[in-house]
């Protein structure tokens, strides 16, 4: 029974696993995209989600956490600057997992991790366009000169009537 096993330990020590987790996090952050194996994704995934809700709040305390996980300056400098700029705005899963095949030798099943807003196949862009700025002076004059244009018109119209 594997009643309370909540942890996959990955064939590792706790040790080699909690080093491997904050490498493996450091690449994901730095590089955006890595290739492993679907049981260590899996695992990396609930390793940086959490680091990345962290990095929304740019504060020393946090900054300090993260450095803690990660023991790495440049990823923790990345992840505060890129990363959390771009998901600032999403609610949660942040990475997407996309089963690549087997691997020959062993036949394990791998992957690629990536941080989701990095990848512009799958984003779709959102294109804001400027409204033109035009002064109210001119806008209200085209809207005067357009209802007299239509009055001028029934005019003459109503005079042609009256003539026949």
């Amino acid at each position: 029974m594997r009643h309370g096993k909540t942890v996959n330990h990955l064939g590792r020590k706790t040790a080699h696993r909690h080093a491997m987790l904050s490498n493996m996090a450091s690449s994901l952050i730095l590089h955006k995209r890595i290739s492993t194996t679907v049981a260590k994704a899996k695992e990396l995934r609930k390793y940086v989600e959490p680091l990345i809700t962290k990095s929304k709040e740019d504060t020393t305390h946090s900054r300090r956490i993260v450095f803690s996980c990660l023991q790495n300056k440049e990823s923790v400098t990345t992840l505060f600057t890129e990363v959390s700029e771009k998901v600032a705005s999403r609610p949660g899963g942040y990475t997407r997992i996309i089963k690549t095949g087997s691997r020959l030798g062993d036949n394990a099943d791998m992957c690629i991790i990536e941080l989701v807003d990095f990848n512009t196949l799958y984003t779709k862009e959102v294109v804001t366009q400027v409204a033109k700025k035009t002064r109210r002076g001119k806008k209200v004059a085209t809207a005067d000169v357009s209802t007299a244009s239509s009055s001028d018109e029934v005019s003459s119209d109503s005079s042609e009537e009256k003539s026949e």
